[in-house]
Formats: C-alpha cells, structure tokens, sequence
C-alpha cells in the first residue's frame, strides 16, 4: 500500500522540507497552497528526485472548500495516510491590549476551522487500517503568550485544545498526533523575509534565533516514525 501525506501549507520554509523529508522516506506527496507556481516548481523537483508529487490549490482560511480539497486529495492518491496542516497566514502578531473581537476571528478559519474537516474527512481511514498521523507546526505563542504577538496564539491555542482531545481519544487506535511548537525563525520562510527587511532597515529588535527548516522537518518526522512524544518545543 502507496503512503501518502498532504502537505497543507507547503510554502518555501518548513512546508517544502516537509515535503521532502516524507518524500525521501517514500510518500506520495499531496502539495497544497493557495499559490500554484510555487507549488508547480516544488513538485518538479520532487518528481525529478524519483518522488511522486501532487499539486492542489486551495484556499485554507476557505472553510467551506475543504470537501473539494479533500475530493481532489482523494482523485490524487486516494485516502491519506498522514496530514500535516501548518498554513500561514497573512495577518500579524497583534498586542494583545488591541486585539478586537473581529481581529481574532479572523485568525480562526484557517489556524483552527479548516483543521476540523479535514480531518474528519481522512481520520475514519486512519482508523481503520489502524495507522495514520496528523501533524501540526505552529509559532511558540500557541504555547505561551508573549508581548505585542496575539492574535495567530489565541486561534492556534484552540487548535492545540482540539488535538490534544483528538490524541486522547485516538491513540490507543494506531493513530499518531504530533504538535511541533517554534521558537525560532525558519529560514526562507516569509515571516524569515520580513525580519531580514526589518534588520536591513536598521530595527535593532532580538528575534531570536534562526533555524534550518530541514532540521525541523527531521524532528517532525522523527516524532511520527517512533511516535514519540506528541509535544515538542523548538528550542527545548
């Protein structure tokens, strides 16, 4: 039986390493994002490594799409085996003392709403062949909240509360959940870009270190191989 991921939020930083990472370890690789040309050019280069890759577009934040992904995922490879799901967003960090109502639903659909049918749509498979992962990626906010960057923590703290329920409720049949928190900066990724304009232009803010994505994407399949632990901070 042919393995299979769909990588929501394959972007140049760590959704690409991702996708390599499980491509080498022999899945099919579903590559999903809102912007095809990336995706097209990653997908090339995975097929010329000797890798099977797939591309669909789609808008996460879009919640009532997710029925049509998941048909055109199964068109693909059929029912999936694992799903890692870490879009990015385009809003910012907001401090907390300006964040409304409104600002904050806005981060839901695709940190939190958009998780919730995708995975009912692939999890009753997982099950019954009594294997599967879901796989998440998320700032280290998500965890602990820091000053002057609400908004994304609040929405991806939900997402966290939901999968820890799923993991309890999941593990005893064969199904992994693992949740990767960063604190660092993920090189070639867009928040990487902006810090490197904001450096350019003088700011002398500390944003921490800076990460290689392949080094993540090793730790999250390392997590999902020995199903270790289901939580894991970067740095520890």
């Amino acid at each position: 039986m042919n393995r299979s991921i769909a990588i929501c939020g394959a972007g140049p930083g760590l959704g690409q390493a991702v996708a390599r990472r499980y491509a080498q370890e022999g899945y099919e690789v579903v590559l999903v994002a809102r912007h095809r040309q990336y995706l097209d050019a990653l997908a090339d280069a995975l097929i010329a490594s000797g890798a099977s890759a797939h591309v669909v577009t789609a808008d996460l934040s879009d919640t009532d799409a997710v029925p049509t992904l998941s048909e055109s995922i199964r068109a693909a490879v059929g029912d999936l085996q694992a799903i890692y799901y870490a879009p990015a967003g385009d809003g910012g960090f907001v401090p907390a003392a300006d964040l409304t109502p409104q600002c904050a639903q806005a981060f839901m659909p695709l940190a939190f709403y958009s998780l919730l049918p995708l995975v009912r749509e692939f999890l009753p498979h997982m099950i019954e062949q009594g294997d599967g992962a879901i796989l998440t990626a998320q700032g280290a906010s998500t965890v602990h909240g820091l000053p002057n960057m609400s908004g994304p923590g609040p929405a991806q703290a939900a997402q966290r509360n939901y999968l820890q329920s799923l993991r309890a409720e999941v593990a005893d049949k064969g199904i992994y959940v693992g949740m990767l928190f960063i604190g660092a900066i993920i090189k070639n990724s867009a928040f990487h870009a902006e810090v490197e304009e904001s450096k350019a232009a003088g700011t002398d803010r500390d944003w921490g270190p800076t990460i290689n994505p392949e080094h993540l994407a090793d730790l999250l399949w390392e997590m999902h191989h020995t199903k270790g632990e289901p939580e894991v901070r970067y740095p520890a």
